[in-house]
């Protein structure tokens, strides 16, 4: 893969309540550009936004790259480095005998999204000085505090399931 299909992107997700409405922060830098994307959902929950910043940034590739994705969410990257993720798909996502994984929606996304590009997951402290975790926070939560945001189809879909 040539040099320049070199990516980092950071990554953050925000929820006013958990559940609330909720919003994405994302940073991808390549050959020293920057650009920055969010965007955010009238209720869902952190963990739905930690993937889809993830999604979000891999999305913004027009071809396949060398990916470091930058995350400060344990869930999202020990289920990627760890295999979780692709254990719950390989069980018709089901994390064991009696629990369903939750977000299948977006993982499913997700893992399409790792075929294309060759990705390497990294956890960084979140609120820890960290540049580009900070500007992905701000981000994230401006995104959240927006009016009109959309529906997060898959997680309003599967609360409607509930009742």
């Amino acid at each position: 893969m040539p040099e320049n299909n070199t990516v980092n992107i950071y990554t953050d997700g925000a929820c006013l309540g958990n559940p609330g409405p909720g919003g994405y922060g994302v940073l991808l830098e390549v050959s020293g550009a920057r650009k920055e994307k969010s965007g955010g959902f009238r209720l869902t929950t952190n963990n739905r936004m930690e993937i889809t910043a993830a999604i979000a940034g891999l999305e913004s590739l027009t071809q396949p790259c060398r990916v470091t994705l930058f995350s400060d969410s344990q869930y999202l990257v020990k289920a990627m480095t760890d295999g979780w993720a692709l254990k719950w798909k390989a069980h018709a996502w089901m994390r064991n005998t009696k629990d369903k994984a939750l977000n299948p929606d977006l993982w499913k996304r997700l893992l399409l999204l790792c075929e294309k590009h060759e990705v390497e997951f990294r956890w960084v402290r979140g609120h820890n000085s960290h540049p580009e975790n900070e500007l992905c926070d701000r981000l994230a939560n401006e995104a959240a505090k927006q009016t009109g945001l959309p529906a997060d189809a898959g997680y309003e879909a599967g609360k409607a399931r509930l009742f």
